[in-house]
């Protein structure tokens, strides 16, 4: 575990969202913090609001109430283009689908947020197959996602997700359309981010894989935060 400097603070983290039958809270009054280089589990049963989370980690939602400081940036208080500078550059996204583009090439598939971000191709060409090599995909890299296994088809997102260099990596149900082996080198993989490079990442998850991996377990029910043994229920 990091001793290192926070770098997901949440107080009293609140998103209402005002619907026909009244104000539904997505989660209300959150208040956690997450260090550098730590592998986190974020636990809850379905509408605990976890993706509501998520979303606010990830900048494409906005809190309606408290303090939400992700990397040094106010996701509250941040601008649009702050807001796309930050989904670009400091947060990298894995999803359980996870939604690749089907004409691209993996290779192709991993470039994308770095080139829409503005970088050169012979620049982020290596970087990205760096990626692919350490993720074991290397020979995969001129095949669509259609001819890869889903856990093949994961480990090319967690590419595609490092393409930027991000400091955050969040994780929605990453294992959940794998099979236990495959989903547990995913799991694998991503504390591995943490424990040997440093990033800090985040993995919402009903599954059991990533258990003995993580630094710490944070469970949401009814969109109210604490921390350790959850109730799934």
């Amino acid at each position: 575990m990091s001793s290192g400097s926070a770098v997901v603070a949440a107080t009293d983290l609140t998103r209402v969202y005002h619907t026909r039958g009244g104000d539904v809270a997505g989660v209300h009054g959150a208040t956690f913090r997450i260090m550098a280089g730590q592998v986190v589990l974020l636990k809850g049963a379905s509408g605990s609001g976890k993706s509501t989370l998520l979303s606010l980690l990830a900048g494409l939602d906005t809190p309606t109430g408290g303090e939400l400081i992700v990397a040094g940036c106010d996701l509250r208080r941040a601008s649009q283009a702050d807001l796309t500078h930050f989904r670009r550059r400091t947060v990298g996204m894995v999803f359980q689908s996870f939604n690749l583009m089907p004409t691209m090439t993996v290779l192709e598939n991993v470039c994308l947020p770095a080139l829409l971000a503005g970088d050169a191709l012979p620049v982020v060409r290596p970087r990205a197959m760096a990626h692919l090599d350490w993720l074991g995909l290397s020979h995969r890299a001129a095949h669509l996602p259609e001819e890869l296994s889903g856990g093949e088809m994961q480990r090319t997102a967690i590419a595609r997700a490092l393409i930027n260099d991000p400091p955050v990596i969040l994780a929605d149900e990453p294992t959940g359309n794998l099979d236990s082996v495959s989903g547990q080198a995913v799991a694998d993989y991503l504390a591995e981010l943490g424990r040997h490079f440093g990033r800090t990442v985040l993995i919402a998850t009903h599954g059991a894989l990533a258990d003995h991996l993580a630094d710490r377990t944070l469970c949401i029910k009814d969109g109210q935060m604490s921390e350790g043994a959850c109730d799934l229920s």
